[in-house]
């Protein structure tokens, strides 16, 4: 998978702000991915900022640790887009290919 240079730098500062978090609360590697229930070598991959991680295990292992995600206010944040999305029509059109056979 092609990561864009913005995609891959946030990346990193999450696994770094994970990293920061599980030393602050002295935990090893291992007592995190315990606590998030994989192996110590997914803990290590986030970390390192690894993007194939599942997302939903990089947002939980930020959790335990204390990083707080779309600026410590989920409630807010998720109301923001639902209320965007209630604007926005259900689906995607496909763009037609243009027809030249005059």
């Amino acid at each position: 998978m092609a990561t864009s240079r913005g995609t891959r730098a946030a990346v990193q500062i999450l696994g770094d702000s994970v990293r920061a978090g599980r030393l602050r609360r002295g935990w090893s590697v291992g007592t995190l991915a315990e606590r998030v229930g994989v192996s110590a070598p997914t803990i290590t991959k986030i970390e390192r900022g690894n993007p194939s991680v599942a997302i939903g295990t990089v947002f939980e292992a930020a959790r335990l640790v204390g990083v707080e995600l779309f600026g410590g206010n989920e409630d807010l944040a998720g109301q923001v887009v639902r209320n965007e999305l209630a604007l926005l029509p259900q689906r995607g059109r496909a763009r037609r290919k243009a027809r030249n056979d005059f």
